[in-house]
């Protein structure tokens, strides 16, 4: 309670750093954690509805550290009159979930200890084993993708210990020549027409090539377009695609983890073709990067991300 009542009061005065907000969100999450919710349960869900919250515009960016909103019919009852009660009687007796986290009386949608309190106490009813996490995340989102992107975030935070992750790498060791530019929506023609949804890095044949982010191996084979490639996804809805190499780190397999530097290939030119095909263009790295924003996966384009973590020398 402290540590919140200061962090609002530092915020009412001045822009939190982003240490004081990792630290109050972790001091929240470990204040709700119990024998069976761990704490990176809670980080995963909050962090995932806070992904989504920058990203689509009928989703209104919550205040507060904690970015988990609840529909008036989950947190007050389906069958409540007032779908902004607060009263944690009157919502219990219309088999709504919102409950007073914090001892005040209240339960407040928008109060943080409310909401993590809330969180925890619908996940505990589950059971704390990680498949019963499952079956609460499918019954809470209804959709497989959210609930794939909640465990990944689950898995991070849980191996890494930490929910500052946002450390990043350029994906080509600097000492190596290699070349690049902006090619977001170039024509291409193989396999069809289409635009090209990603940045061309051109580099050596074996030039070794480096995971972008903190994340889980998602996807690691052959595909006609892309070659041998691997396909990561991190903390932030965004999965890294990297196409094209000439053959993949032996030690990697879908379902690592990785952090930014971590070596999972090498530049090469497959792709194009029958799993196997090689040379039909120059060596190099096609990056390209995607997010899911709790309905669908898009890409957007990789090359301003691309120069700022070069420039950043990592």
């Amino acid at each position: 309670m402290l540590l919140l009542v200061f962090f609002k009061v530092a915020s009412a005065n001045e822009e939190p750093t982003k240490e004081e907000i990792v630290q109050n969100r972790m001091q929240l999450y470990l204040h709700f954690e119990d024998e069976s919710i761990p704490w990176y349960y809670l980080a995963a869900i909050d962090q995932f509805e806070r992904n989504i919250q920058q990203v689509r515009k009928d989703i209104p960016k919550k205040d507060g550290a904690i970015s988990i909103t609840y529909s008036s019919e989950f947190w007050a009852g389906a069958l409540n009159p007032e779908p902004d009660d607060m009263s944690p009687q009157s919502i219990a007796y219309f088999a709504g979930n919102g409950a007073d986290g914090n001892g005040d009386g209240f339960a407040d949608p928008n109060d943080d200890e409310d909401t993590l309190f809330t969180m925890g106490s619908f996940l505990s009813k589950y059971g704390p084993a990680e498949e019963d996490f499952e079956s609460a995340l499918w019954d809470y989102y209804e959709r497989e993708e959210t609930v794939n992107q909640v465990l990944t975030i689950a898995k991070l935070f849980k191996h890494f210990e930490t929910i500052d992750l946002d450390e990043h790498a350029f994906p080509l060791p600097r000492q190596h020549n290699y070349s690049y530019r902006s090619t977001w929506g170039a024509k291409r023609g193989w396999g069809g027409r289409r635009i090209h949804e990603g940045t061309d890095l051109f580099a050596g044949y074996g030039v070794p090539v480096r995971a972008t982010s903190f994340g889980i191996v998602e996807v690691m084979g052959w595909n006609e377009y892309g070659g041998w490639r691997v396909g990561i996804r991190d903390h932030h809805n965004t999965y890294h695609y990297f196409a094209h190499l000439a053959y993949f780190n032996k030690g990697l397999k879908e379902g690592d983890i990785v952090e930014p530097g971590t070596i999972i290939g090498y530049v090469g030119n497959s792709g194009y073709g029958k799993k196997g095909t090689s040379g039909k263009f120059p060596p190099h790295l096609h990056y390209g990067m995607y997010k899911y924003n709790g309905r669908t996966e898009w890409a957007f384009d990789p090359f301003p991300s691309l120069r700022i973590w070069e420039r950043s020398g990592s």
